[in-house]
């Protein structure tokens, strides 16, 4: 079992499902605009843009009741990690100029800073952690890090051309990224010297040769003049020189070919660009092209990354059989990297959907790999139990992945939401525009008729054509009976000659079990849906 799969928050994922130094390199590119992520899966898959209204549902970055209070105890989490008091006490204030000037920006620090500290205790002391992001939030990134990491183990700040050209009408081109890259401790760091290929102009001034077979070469002096150290003197080819090397050694090269003679009859030594490394890696990668949108390994993420940049990434910064973790994992770019590479993996990703893909597309389709033999998914309710397991660790973990499981997409604003958790799009006869059914989870056993008053509401004053309430508990006889009237009141909407309910309930069971919500051709992410009889698939 080389991998590791799992569904839900990193924050708590990595505090109960890692141990304290127990992964050798974190690459994490945490998303910023998550309403971007969600409309690359989107189009891809059905090939229109999410509606506008969307917005509302992916804005990650409020501040709202959970991340004031990890405002508030960050100073107090970062001595408790070992974090010196006055980088906490930087943050602090830092926290508060924040506040008043860039609050979004703040609440994504926040978030980043919580999850940074776990990462920092599960990574080995030889470990490192690469943070890759835009110069949207790269200068407010670095100074979180090195407080967490420690300004001493900062290893270097990547810039990695992304993109040809941009078109800005009102900046310079934004072509790049930015990859920080921080090791657990410098001095014990892993790190396996990478080289890329030598500029086209270097070859043609440096190796300006070729032999009979056509391989280019150089060639590099073989006499000791200046040498510090000395050489060794003697006859060689009839030239009298100090050389490099003893006679022994310049007959062993004689024989292999690989000396070359000056006009004057002095030996020179044969280096062909074959066997060259190519030029050391530096710190501005322009030879890993994007991917274009014809690519072999493009699965529709805007922000998606060539395996390319992975491979280089998890090359230099670990060594086979190590532990490679994406926190981040998206359509996970970098479990196929690790995997390849001969790495265990482990990728996590809060968005059912996401792993969804990555399971059926990533993992099965191009790797060829099969749960329970290569890899296990955790996270991922299957039973009652493991539902009302989810509920109890967090309502709001349990709220996205009930209404992601129907097919929809959830609200990540943990604020009072109006009774919309979440919303299922679907499309109607000769209507342009998406509609949708507002949807709202309870995960309660105490569900009454006053829930189903305020979920019609909430139709009634909403631009959504249906509604639907998901429930933890069966339904107790009378209460189905007083439900369904209640809900029959509401009405159907009339679709190619089909009623289907304007409102509806759904047990968490009875999506366990395969049942969805009836609505008109609905949008979903590869989650089965019903279809009422007669509707072609």
């Amino acid at each position: 079992m080389t991998g590791r799969l799992f569904y839900g928050d990193c924050f708590g994922i990595m505090q109960d499902e890692f141990r304290l130094s127990s992964v050798d390199l974190i690459y994490m590119d945490p998303p910023f605009n998550s309403n971007r992520q969600y409309n690359a899966i989107y189009r891809d898959e059905t090939g229109n843009p999410l509606p506008d209204q969307i917005d509302a549902f992916c804005d990650m970055w409020t501040l709202d009741a959970e991340r004031e209070h990890a405002i508030r105890t960050m100073p107090i989490q970062m001595q408790a990690s070992g974090i010196d008091s006055s980088a906490a006490e930087l943050w602090r204030l830092w926290l508060h100029a924040l506040r008043h000037t860039q609050p979004r920006l703040l609440a994504y620090l926040s978030y980043m800073a919580e999850r940074l500290l776990v990462m920092y205790r599960i990574l080995k002391p030889t470990g490192s952690l690469y943070f890759h992001c835009d110069p949207t939030v790269s200068h407010y990134v670095k100074p979180l890090l090195d407080a967490i990491f420690g300004h001493g183990n900062f290893r270097n700040e990547i810039v990695w051309k992304r993109t040809s050209a941009q078109n800005d009408a009102k900046a310079l081109g934004r072509a790049h990224d930015t990859i920080f890259i921080y090791a657990k401790d410098v001095r014990r760091c892993v790190w396996n010297r990478q080289y890329q290929a030598y500029d086209p102009a270097y070859i043609k001034s440096h190796y300006r040769h070729e032999d009979s077979k056509g391989r280019r070469f150089r060639t590099d002096n073989l006499t000791a003049t200046g040498l510090s150290g000395g050489g060794y003197e003697y006859e060689w080819n009839g030239v009298r020189r100090v050389w490099r090397s003893p006679r022994s050694r310049m007959e062993e090269l004689e024989s292999q070919g690989r000396i070359r003679y000056t006009r004057n009859g002095t030996a020179e030594y044969i280096r062909y660009l074959d066997e060259m490394p190519g030029v050391a890696l530096q710190d501005v990668w322009t030879d890993v092209p994007p991917i274009n949108s014809q690519a072999k390994e493009r699965m529709g993420y805007a922000t998606q990354k060539p395996l390319a940049l992975m491979e280089r990434i998890i090359a230099a910064s670990s060594n086979p059989g190590d532990v490679v973790l994406d926190p981040f994992c998206g359509c996970a770019t970098t479990i196929e990297a690790a995997h390849k590479l001969g790495r265990q993996w482990a990728g996590i990703d809060k968005a059912f959907h996401a792993v969804n893909r990555v399971v059926r597309v990533r993992l099965n389709e191009r790797l060829g790999l099969v749960e329970g033999k290569d890899y296990t998914i955790k996270g991922v309710p299957t039973t009652l139990e493991a539902a009302q397991d989810k509920w109890t660790r967090s309502e709001y973990d349990f709220q996205e992945w009930a209404i992601e499981q129907v097919g929809g997409l959830p609200t990540t604003k943990r604020t009072a939401d109006g009774g919309i958790d979440g919303r299922l799009y679907f499309a109607m006869p000769n209507e342009r525009d998406l509609q949708s059914m507002v949807i709202e989870v309870k995960g309660g056993k105490h569900v009454a008729i006053t829930h189903l008053r305020a979920l019609k509401g909430v139709l009634d004053t909403n631009d959504a054509l249906m509604a639907g309430l998901i429930i933890m508990e069966p339904r107790r006889e009378h209460q189905t009976r007083n439900f369904n009237s209640f809900m029959a009141k509401a009405g159907s909407l009339e679709v190619g000659g089909f009623q289907y309910p304007r409102m509806q309930i759904l047990t968490v069971q009875e999506i366990l079990d395969g049942q969805r919500f009836k609505t008109p051709t609905p949008w979903s992410l590869h989650v089965p849906q019903p279809r009422m009889p007669g509707v072609p698939a």
